[in-house]
């Protein structure tokens, strides 16, 4: 009998997808199809980033020939330059796309991580994939994650870690931080500056990928590249989901 638990475990847990299935069927986020929860037709015509027009190294959808954001007069005071060595977006931030994020990290859509990392997965250049050896996470604060109950940014982590085929390893210590949405550019910056910090003991891989969902000012991000560099990591690339 003891064998024959994880089978019924399995057909319980199906027979439950099933129900559920039946009473609340899956449907697209973004248009209502049902199906799945981004249809074709709104996968096509999401606002993808030309990546043969973006900035090489932060990003910026339209920073190829001169970059808006990550050069000296524009970056925060204390950087010459990006503390990463790449970043690559997937989409641009827009109401649909913001849509995908917030039902995603605020009303427990949980699947669309999935959805999520696959974008970023297309997005990442072919030639970082050999060069990339974990992926890490900057995780939520410990008041997102009880309003929340799930890590939106490990779950997304996770998620990506598979369609690449690598560990997923935790660095940071969770961060007590504030809200970013309400803060200006500059508000960000001071918001995290020092409040993301590497867990103590946490082993450090040489080439890791720090996955986020939105990039807005690249505040959070600059903060735990920092981080990972006060630790002697220096091969850091970036993805992200949404670009604002």
């Amino acid at each position: 009998m003891p064998q024959r638990l994880p089978y019924i475990s399995r057909m319980l847990d199906l027979l439950k997808a099933a129900a559920l299935e039946t009473a609340w069927p899956t449907r697209c986020v973004l248009c209502d199809l049902p199906g799945t929860l981004l249809c074709e037709s709104c996968l096509r015509t999401l606002p993808y980033i030309d990546y043969w027009r973006a900035c090489p190294v932060c990003g910026a959808p339209y920073g190829l020939a001169q970059c808006c954001t990550c050069n000296p007069v524009m970056l925060p005071p204390g950087f010459e330059e990006p503390p990463f060595d790449a970043c690559v977006s997937a989409v641009h931030l827009t109401r649909a796309t913001g849509r995908m994020a917030t039902l995603f990290k605020d009303h427990n859509e949980r699947g669309l991580a999935r959805v999520m990392a696959r974008l970023i997965f297309w997005a990442i250049p072919p030639a970082w994939k050999s060069g990339i050896d974990a992926v890490t996470f900057i995780p939520a604060t410990s008041a997102s994650l009880r309003k929340r109950g799930f890590d939106h940014a490990e779950l997304l982590a996770e998620e990506l870690a598979k369609e690449l085929g690598l560990p997923v390893i935790p660095l940071f210590q969770r961060p007590a931080s504030i809200d970013q949405r309400s803060l200006t550019r500059e508000e960000r910056f001071a918001n995290m500056r020092h409040r993301i910090a590497v867990s103590e003991g946490a082993s450090m891989p040489e080439s890791p990928l720090l996955v986020d969902d939105v990039f807005t000012t690249g505040a959070t991000l600059f903060a735990a590249c920092d981080a990972l560099l006060s630790q002697g990591t220096r091969n850091i690339r970036c993805a992200t989901f949404a670009r604002a």
